[in-house]
C-alpha cells in the first residue's frame, strides 16, 4: 500500500513539473525572440566551474538585493548602461550571461550588448528561478547565502516553486 501510495505521489509531483516547464516553455516562446542562444541552469553552472564567465543581472537593484546569483554583476534594466558593461567587460568574446527573473527582460540586455559588439552572450534560461528551482544557491546583499528570491509579481511568481518569494521591500 505504502509502495502504491509513494508511486502516485511520485507521479504527481513528475506532472505538475512537466507542466510547469511547459508553461515556461510557452512563456519564453511568448515574450522572446530567441535572437540570444540560451543557456541552461545546468550548463552556465558547469560553464563557470570551468573558466571565467561575466554573469550580469538585468534586474532592478531592489531584485538584485534580495538575491543574486553568485560572483553576478548587477547591470540593471530601466537605467541599464551599455557604457557602464563596456568598461568592465573589455573583450568582446568573453563569456557572458545575462539573467532576470526568468529570461524575458535579460533577452532585451544581451540584445544591446551584442549591439555593443559583444560576440560570446547568451540568454539564462528561466533565468535565477530556474537556477532557484533547481537547487542552485543565491545571495542577497550581504553576499550570505539566502532561500529569498524577489517574485517580481504574484502574476510572474507561480514559475518560482522553490525558495521564499518576496514582492516588496
Amino acid at each position: 500500500m505504502k509502495l502504491k501510495l509513494g508511486f502516485l505521489l511520485f507521479f504527481i509531483f513528475q506532472i505538475g513539473f512537466i507542466n510547469a516547464q511547459g508553461s515556461l516553455d510557452k512563456l519564453i516562446s511568448k515574450y522572446n525572440s530567441h535572437s540570444i542562444p540560451y543557456i541552461s541552469v545546468e550548463e552556465l553552472k558547469m560553464q563557470s566551474a570551468k573558466e571565467k564567465v561575466f554573469i550580469l543581472d538585468a534586474r532592478e537593484i531592489e531584485e538584485f538585493q534580495v538575491s543574486h546569483i553568485a560572483n553576478s554583476i548587477f547591470v540593471g534594466y530601466n537605467n541599464f548602461s551599455t557604457e557602464k558593461v563596456i568598461s568592465n567587460i573589455k573583450l568582446k568574446n568573453a563569456p557572458i550571461v545575462v539573467y532576470c527573473s526568468l529570461g524575458i527582460r535579460s533577452e532585451t540586455i544581451s540584445e544591446k550588448l551584442k549591439e555593443a559588439g559583444y560576440t560570446n552572450i547568451k540568454n539564462l534560461y528561466g533565468g535565477i528561478f530556474e537556477w532557484k528551482n533547481k537547487g542552485y544557491s543565491v545571495y542577497d546583499s550581504s553576499n550570505k547565502e539566502t532561500q529569498k528570491v524577489h517574485a517580481f509579481s504574484k502574476h510572474w511568481s507561480k514559475y518560482l516553486t522553490k525558495g521564499e518569494k518576496v514582492y516588496q521591500l
